[in-house]
Formats: C-alpha cells, sequence, structure tokens
C-alpha cells in the first residue's frame, strides 16, 4: 500500500500571471497620481516664483520710484533687479520647456504697454500646467500692459500686479 502523494511546492503559471497583472494595474494607478502631484508642484513653484519677483519689483519701485520699463521674458527684462540686489536672480520656470516662461510688461496707469521709465505698473506672467482649474484665486484677469492674461486656453496664465 503505498501510494505516493502529489505535493505542490510552487505556483502555478496562471497564479504568477494574475499577480503580475495586479502589480502590474496598481504600479499605472501610481505612476498616474505622482504625476497629477508632480504638475501641481511645478505650479506651486510658479505661483510663488510669481510672488517672488513681485516683491523684488516693489522693492525696486520703492527707492527707484518707477518699475522697470519694458516687455518679454521676465530674465531679460528683469535684470535690474538682480544688478540692484533685489533678487538674487530672476527665477526660471522648472521645466525649462519654453512653454511656461515668465512674462515681464511694464504698464502706464490707464493699463497700456510702458516703454521707458517712470513705468506706475506692471504685469508679470506664467503659464499654469494643471490649466484653468488650478489657476490659483487672485490673480489679474484679461490683458494689460500688451500681455493676455486669460485664465481659459492652453496654457492658462496665472498674472499678478501690483
Amino acid at each position: 500500500m503505498n501510494q505516493k502523494k502529489h505535493v505542490s511546492r510552487g505556483f502555478t503559471l496562471i497564479e504568477l500571471l494574475v499577480v503580475i497583472a495586479i502589480i502590474g494595474i496598481l504600479s499605472s494607478v501610481v505612476l498616474a497620481s505622482l504625476n497629477s502631484a508632480r504638475v501641481k508642484g511645478r505650479d506651486a513653484r510658479r505661483v510663488s516664483d510669481v510672488k517672488q519677483v513681485q516683491l523684488a519689483l516693489e522693492l525696486y519701485y520703492d527707492t527707484q520710484q518707477s518699475y522697470p520699463a519694458g516687455s518679454g521674458s521676465a530674465s531679460t527684462t528683469l535684470t535690474a533687479l538682480v544688478s540692484n540686489n533685489y533678487i538674487s536672480s530672476v527665477p526660471s520656470d522648472p521645466t525649462n520647456s519654453g512653454t511656461y516662461i515668465y512674462t515681464y510688461a511694464s504698464a502706464n496707469l490707464d493699463g497700456t504697454a510702458c516703454s521707458t521709465a517712470p513705468c506706475a505698473s506692471y504685469i508679470i506672467r506664467s503659464g499654469i500646467e494643471g490649466g484653468s482649474t488650478a489657476v490659483p484665486a487672485g490673480d489679474v484677469d484679461g490683458t494689460a500692459g500688451g500681455l493676455d492674461c486669460a485664465d481659459t486656453g492652453t496654457p492658462a496664465y496665472y498674472c499678478m500686479r501690483p
């Protein structure tokens, strides 16, 4: 009466495939969540950078009684903030893609572009990756100083002025 018992010592191929499929599904959900968090983090940095430049512009205005004249990329038009030590460097967008660059325009009191000092106002703009639903409240909408600051479109814009 010798009977052999069948003892299973491993997993079947089906069990292994099911486990691999579950791991794959979970990892794709986690990666999608991480990408969303990265977008929100970059947008938060953009808002913080705009507010940092806004503070430097106000310090500049306190001593010069004018905002820097000009319009275009903030890194080229706001060099006076760096040379006068109001800010260590003009921030640049975290993606460096060219899509979400920080843009500056000086303006007159009536909102038109100001090309020579003294300039009474300004607008600084950054694109927001998260779209119109991610644009923080309190920003400027419409067009000012020649810059479009719409919350709609691609990208949606976050704009600040004094």
